[in-house]
């Protein structure tokens, strides 16, 4: 089945509100590929489908991100099962860390897992991320860790990553990567982006050998409030607009 024929197919088979959801979806792929925090095909984001089914949409196993079209997407269960139809693979294994958060956190619309050279590299620290800018306030509010127990195949391993994420938006897997999670796609790539711009400008105040100042602690505590009336109550919705003029300007496809 060629591109344009696969998308009228799909289009045809989900709601306005699911057809919605994978352009945002894609968009967030594509965003992501963009800034350079993809890692060819191995890490994943997942958004859960409108309605009272249990079921969510993935990348297709194999494409680049820069590739994910809102048609390309596969619609899974809570095990990785394709439940409509598609000729794209799906990578069950991969869907384990996902399935995990989306089961216990039926808040939670979108989760985001990267493997970004920053974010792996702290993870590596013992002390995870530190207070050493504004923009490390952000996610450290919201902020969990768990153990590295090997490549996430296990589903023993799920209650576990669950307990540690508890009612956070943002993970820190150690030895693995980093994990946001949000209502939306938008709000789970602004917490990424703030995670993953923090582990960076961390990893640049370390390199200096200098001695390092942390954020004073009641500051830390109140940064909550604070990012809402940064955001205006909008949250990642702020940015988003912003972000797909952008990627519009760049390549639409990601809306076929």
């Amino acid at each position: 089945m060629d591109t344009v024929s696969m998308k009228k197919s799909i289009r045809s088979q989900v709601s306005d509100e699911e057809w919605q959801l994978r352009i945002n979806l894609a968009a967030c792929y594509r965003i992501i590929a963009m800034y350079g925090w993809d890692d060819l095909v191995f890490t994943h984001i997942s958004a859960r489908v409108p309605g009272p089914d249990e079921h969510f949409l993935i990348n297709a196993y194999g494409m680049l991100f820069e590739e994910m079209t809102a048609s390309s997407l596969v619609k899974v269960d809570l095990h990785g099962n394709k439940v409509l139809e598609s000729s794209q693979l799906v990578n069950p294994a991969g869907f384990v860390i996902h399935s995990a958060v989306h089961e216990a956190r039926p808040d939670v619309g979108c989760v985001l897992h990267t493997h970004t050279r920053s974010g792996i590299a702290v993870s590596a620290q013992a002390d995870g991320l530190l207070p050493l800018s504004q923009t490390s306030l952000f996610p450290y509010a919201t902020l969990g860790y768990h153990d590295y127990e090997g490549v996430a195949l296990n589903d023993d391993e799920k209650p576990r990553l669950v307990a540690d994420l508890g009612d956070r938006n943002a993970l820190i897997l150690r030895n693995h990567g980093l994990l946001t999670v949000g209502a939306s796609v938008a709000d789970a790539f602004l917490l990424m982006y703030v995670l993953e711009t923090a582990c960076q400008i961390q990893l640049l105040a370390q390199s200096t050998g200098g001695e390092l100042v942390t954020v004073p602690q009641p500051i830390v505590e109140g940064i909550s409030a604070q990012a809402e009336e940064v955001t205006k109550g909008l949250g990642g919705n702020l940015v988003w607009p912003g972000l797909l003029r952008k990627l519009d300007r760049r390549d639409s496809s990601y809306r076929e």
